[in-house]
This record gives structure tokens, C-alpha cells and sequence, in this order.
């Protein structure tokens, strides 16, 4: 069965960055492209942003970061998500500031 539109993507921000404009462009962005998509919002810890991922089975994560710690954040919500079952090839993207130098 091929599908001829994207399916779900999920959209959020790591567990210690509070902001929400970044979060809400990516999901304007991305319904643009066809996808649906769970805005999960921001500060999500990252085991409540593994369960919901598995919940929505997306075909793709994006994770947003302003303040600048993503680098510290990221692998560790990426690892959480790893370890979900039907995540571990799922495409997972982080933008925004990575870090504060």
C-alpha cells in the first residue's frame, strides 16, 4: 500500500526549553506538507514525550529548541524515544539554538 500524503509527525519541545512560537511555525510548516500533526508544547519531559510519540506512531519527530540547550537535552529525549518499540528508525530532528556559546 503506498500513500500518496505524509502521515503523522509530531512536533515539541525539549524537557527544560518553555518556548512555543518555534513550536507552532514547525506545525504550520508541516500541515503545509500535508502531514497531521500532535503539537506536544513545550517543557515535555522526556519520558511523557516517548509515551506520546508511541501513542501518535509518527513518521516524524521534531523537537524544537530556543534556549539553547539541546545539546544536553537532545540525546537524552532521543535515547527515550529509542527506546520505544516502533521508533527506533523513525526520523527524529532537532532545530532551533543548540547550544549557549
Amino acid at each position: 500500500m503506498s500513500r500518496t500524503t505524509p502521515g503523522v509527525a509530531v512536533v515539541s519541545g525539549l524537557s527544560s526549553d518553555a518556548h512555543t512560537w518555534n513550536l507552532v511555525y514547525l506545525q504550520l510548516l508541516l500541515e503545509e506538507s500535508g502531514y497531521r500533526v500532535v503539537n506536544l508544547g513545550a517543557c515535555v519531559p522526556d519520558a511523557e514525550l516517548a509515551a506520546r510519540c508511541r501513542r501518535a506512531r509518527p513518521e516524524l519527530i521534531a523537537l524544537g529548541s530556543v534556549n539553547g540547550h539541546a545539546g544536553q537535552d537532545g540525546p537524552r529525549a532521543v535515547a527515550a524515544i529509542r527506546a520505544q518499540p516502533g521508533l527506533v528508525t523513525v526520523p527524529v530532528v532537532i532545530g532551533g539554538l543548540l547550544d549557549t556559546v
